[in-house]
């Protein structure tokens, strides 16, 4: 055991649960990953590895009693806008199912502390405005319309239960951690930047998905936030909580929007090469214009991103695509 406070990280293998798991040991925490490893990695945990699934009640309940947990980080999600179109039976048994499980265990275990990775996509179409936390949520996909079901769980639980509970809604995770030692790794990648650099390096095609949309350059506008910074911002929550803060939800975004065009061409100052791509049609579930308000997260969590300026992200991007994913001639 360790004198440390010990945090379950739910899909902690994963892209952004990784770099949280790193964020918390620089913080004096004890992460604890569960993970089923669909998609996460073993190489990325550091520390403790719990492999199971959050439907798994018992397994679930044996990591709190093996490690004296005292609050979750929860990652563990399916998260594919595209793949929960055509199939939201599993997102919503993965997601809201999942979550239901955790919180179950959570209570048998007297854990009432709990980060939840949220999503802008709960806002759904949202015209050209940053959107602040008070912007009508109504999701146009099954993948947002998940996480917000369980922020409502989770709303419903911190007056039922007196659980501690930060829905943090990110925009596009992006990025790299600044070592080069974890990154972005899939085995069907469909994020814009990851996709766009394996395809310069001759893995996979790319194409840009609608350059119709009523934006500069027809195509659709994102805010990208830094990995390293999403990680800083849950950490911020959690000890939050620990002072007896109730949380709430909060965006985690720049403020700044980027066209797919305008990321393509930040690839090609980067690298010094043009992504080969070619133009398809609009993918259903994907709004125009998603960018963050970010103002109530730097008010109560202090929050203000250090690593999210399109260079770093880029450039970090570049730096782990380069040892994940070598050249190859195609």
């Amino acid at each position: 055991m360790t004198d440390r406070p010990t945090v379950l990280v739910t899909g902690g293998a994963g892209y952004i649960g990784s770099h949280a798991c790193r964020a918390l040991t620089a913080a004096g925490y004890q992460p604890v990953v569960y993970d089923n490893l669909s998609t996460g990695h073993r190489s990325f945990v550091a520390g403790p590895l719990v492999t199971g699934d959050l439907l798994d009640g018992t397994a679930l309940a044996r990591a709190f009693a093996d490690h004296e947990i005292t609050a979750v980080m929860h990652f563990a999600a399916a998260s594919l806008v595209g793949e929960s179109m055509v199939d939201p039976q599993k997102y919503y048994i993965n997601n809201v199912q999942g979550t239901l499980s955790l919180l179950q265990a959570m209570r048998n275990a007297n854990c009432r502390r709990i980060v939840f990775s949220s999503t802008g996509a709960v806002y759904g179409n949202a015209d050209s405005k940053e959107l602040p936390e008070d912007f009508p949520c109504m999701p146009i996909n099954p993948y947002g319309a998940s996480k917000l079901m369980i922020e409502r769980l989770l709303a419903d639980y911190r007056s039922a239960y007196g659980f501690g509970a930060f829905c943090l809604r990110y925009f596009n995770a992006s990025g790299a951690d600044p070592s080069g030692g974890i990154g972005e790794l899939r085995d069907n990648e469909t994020h814009l930047i990851p996709r766009a650099m394996m395809a310069l390096q001759g893995h996979v095609d790319f194409a840009v998905f609608g350059d119709d949309y009523d934006t500069p350059d027809g195509t659709a506008i994102r805010d990208y936030i830094h990995v390293t910074d999403l990680a800083a911002a849950h950490v911020a929550a959690l000890k939050l909580l620990e002072g007896g803060h109730a949380g709430g939800s909060f965006n985690l975004g720049t403020g700044a929007g980027f066209s797919v065009r305008e990321i393509l061409n930040a690839i090609r100052q980067e690298t010094g090469r043009e992504v080969p791509h070619t133009v398809k049609p609009r993918r259903a579930g994907d709004p125009t214009y998603l960018v963050a308000d970010p103002s109530a997260a730097r008010k109560v969590l202090n929050f203000v991103p250090g690593h999210s300026d399109l260079a770093t992200v880029i450039r970090t991007a570049w730096a782990w695509h380069q040892k994940a994913h070598p050249f190859r001639q195609r």
